[in-house]
């Protein structure tokens, strides 16, 4: 039984310690079947999205859905600490637990020591009989202190990436809207010399999807931490470029196709890898985002922007061709993850973000002031001109 004991010990140590090495230090992708943060985030994520679907109103289930990623963390920083904590029980249980305890015995008596080591309290009530079991004593105190310290120091590193990756989905707001289309995309690029600035912002989300594939992929815990506003997600954005550049890329007149190919391609990759890393295979869609009739439509509004589509049979084809690249795995993803897919062109007429919130603003700005706040939406209204101001 000490032997079983002192065996089950050490492997639960080793695969605390190698599971967070590979989830919060490794730089690149973890490996191996049995994981912890595998096991965790298997029984936790779908127990949670099946309670989050209980709530009705969308706000306040994507409030409930964005607890879930800062909490996992939390817990599973508690989870690898309850592992470390048992792990050494075990050891000094399979000693025979050599310690002088007035209170209780046993391997109630190995817990109480290990955790009160682990998390360096130093309570002195209960004190070791051999030189072997103050080497312990020393080696788990100084192994708690240095994991406890090298996983919290990695906290700002997780959260500049979620930041750095919120920041171009923001300005993504004005130029796509919200949530972001293709078609909302080009529209608010069909202004003269707009080929240029829509050249910028591919080069833009190339990196932006390279950075995500890189910072991810390390850290997959970041998949699940949710957008600012609830219309609004690293996959939808990600969709919406990925819709844009397959759209140039299948015939738009008078815009530079390499670097749409580029990103294009850059994004495919980032989408393919985050899949794998949840073990998702592709996954068709319920409905076509873009059946036939909803691609003359879109043929339709581009030409009244002013942009020039092909119109040669081949065309829906080659389009089609491309969307089966890619949408099987952000469709996937969106599913697991509970994030939705954006349409290709808005539904109907909605205020981006940015205006919603500066509407809010300004009502409690202007509560007092009358006249103003009609004027103030005059001012909104003439701003969102997109075929004046984009």
């Amino acid at each position: 039984m000490r032997v079983i004991a002192f065996i089950a010990g050490i492997s639960c140590l080793v695969v605390v310690l190698i599971d967070a090495f590979q989830t919060i230090i490794l730089p690149r992708r973890a490996t191996g079947r049995f994981r912890i943060t595998r096991l965790f985030y298997g029984l936790t994520w779908k127990p949670w999205v099946w309670i989050a679907r209980l709530i009705r109103l969308n706000r306040h289930r994507e409030t409930f859905f964005s607890f879930y990623g800062p909490l996992s963390l939390i817990i599973l920083l508690m989870v690898w600490a309850a592992g470390m904590v048992l792990g050494f029980g075990l050891i000094f249980f399979a000693l025979g637990t050599p310690f002088h305890d007035q209170i209780q015995t046993g391997f109630r008596t190995d817990l109480y020591v290990s955790g009160t080591t682990i998390f360096t309290l130093g309570l002195g009530d209960v004190i070791p009989q051999s030189p072997l079991t103050r080497f312990l004593t020393i080696l788990e105190a100084g192994t708690g202190l240095g994991f406890l310290a090298a996983v919290m120091g990695y906290f700002p590193v997780l959260y500049g990436a979620f930041s750095k990756r919120e920041v171009a989905i923001a300005l993504l707001d004005a130029r796509a809207g919200s949530p972001p289309t293709a078609s909302e995309l080009l529209h608010r690029h069909s202004y003269d010399g707009a080929q240029q600035a829509l050249g910028i912002l591919l080069v833009e989300w190339e990196r932006w999807s390279a950075e995500l594939l890189e910072s991810h992929i390390s850290y997959p815990l970041l998949c699940y931490f949710r957008s600012q506003h609830t219309n609004q997600s690293w996959i939808s954005a990600m969709t919406a470029i990925l819709d844009t550049s397959a759209l140039l890329i299948a015939g738009v007149r008078g815009h530079e196709a390499r670097q749409a190919q580029l990103t294009f391609a850059m994004a495919r990759h980032a989408v393919v890898d985050l899949a794998q890393i949840f073990s998702l295979s592709p996954a068709p869609p319920a409905d076509d985002r873009l059946p036939r009739r909803r691609y003359e439509e879109l043929y339709n509004a581009l030409c009244q922007s002013g942009i020039s589509v092909c119109r040669d049979e081949q065309s829906y084809q080659r389009l089609s061709d491309l969307r089966a690249l890619y949408e099987g795995y952000v469709n996937a993803l969106s599913q697991y993850l509970s994030m939705p897919l954006p349409p290709w062109m808005p539904a109907q007429a909605h205020k981006d973000n940015w205006m919603t919130v500066a509407k809010v603003r300004a009502k409690a700005e202007l509560a007092n002031q009358g006249g103003a706040e009609g004027r103030n939406d005059a001012v909104l209204a003439r701003l969102v001109d997109h075929e004046h101001d984009f």
